[in-house]
């Protein structure tokens, strides 16, 4: 991998880290186009620039950080039945980042379903007492946890998935973003420490100096893009919805499959 992959893929992964679209399929989409091996750093590396993207959430709402402890109750609540499902399908998950093929198929799927979200659950919607809820409850919490296991499948978006979790459960649009953007800092901490602790295990030499470099070269530039991308997506989807990611994740996955049906080798190599 070179630094001008890394740039790129640090890109795609700050602009759609929050952004109901996946990060993953679309780091591995880039991936296969740019022709990047398919090597255990690579895979390392998909995984923990991510990590840059979510410290974007705390420099956004760092205020949010130091309220009650029930914040990181909750945060705790939502984050055990992913670890469950993570440990479990560790290896399963693992042979899915290299398939072009799934990620197609998930993102139209998960596109059908945020062109209707919206009308499935109106803006207006009551919460509890007749009101919209704006911080989630413990069963709620646990609730949108279960929703967020969804996204170990490359494509389904962990973003999308905790949202119309949180919309489930009666929250509004800005209220089901932010607690999917919080939730993502123990989810993606976790992911990253797993690999890197499998990465040092299952390999002789570690990592070289200068894929230390990419490393933190790819989070910089995620951390940047994503401090921009955030902001923007709060806005937008707090006043237009979800159909304009819908119909672009039915977009990009049609066209995903249509290639690969014509033969086009889009798979990592």
């Amino acid at each position: 991998m070179t630094y001008w992959h890394a740039l790129l893929l640090a890109i795609v992964e700050g602009v759609t880290e929050f952004l109901p679209v996946s990060s993953t399929g679309h780091m591995i989409i880039a991936s296969a186009l740019l022709g990047i091996p398919a090597t255990p750093f690579t895979k390392l590396y998909l995984v923990v620039i991510q990590l840059g993207a979510i410290l974007s959430v705390f420099a956004v709402y760092w205020r949010r950080f130091f309220q009650s402890i029930d914040f990181y109750l909750k945060l705790l609540v939502a984050f055990l039945p992913v670890v469950v499902v993570g440990l479990l399908l560790k290896k399963h998950i693992d042979a899915l980042l290299e398939s072009v093929t799934v990620v197609a198929a998930t993102l139209l799927l998960g596109g059908i379903v945020l062109v209707f979200i919206d009308r499935w659950f109106p803006q207006e919607d009551p919460g509890e007492g007749g009101h919209p809820v704006t911080n989630p409850g413990w069963r709620q919490a646990f609730i949108i946890g279960v929703f967020q296991c969804l996204a170990v499948v490359p494509g389904v978006s962990r973003s999308a998935a905790t949202i119309i979790g949180g919309l489930t459960q009666k929250l509004t649009r800005r209220a089901a973003a932010e607690f999917a953007f919080f939730l993502a800092m123990p989810t993606m901490t976790a992911a990253a420490a797993k690999d890197l602790y499998d990465f040092y295990t299952e390999s002789e030499a570690g990592l070289s100096m200068p894929e230390i470099k990419l490393l933190l070269f790819g989070n910089v530039v995620a951390f940047i893009v994503a401090l921009l991308a955030i902001r923007v997506f709060v806005g937008f989807v707090t006043k237009y919805g979800f159909r304009a990611f819908g119909v672009y994740r039915i977009i990009v996955g049609g066209v995903l499959l249509i290639m690969l049906g014509l033969g086009v080798n889009l798979q990592l190599v």
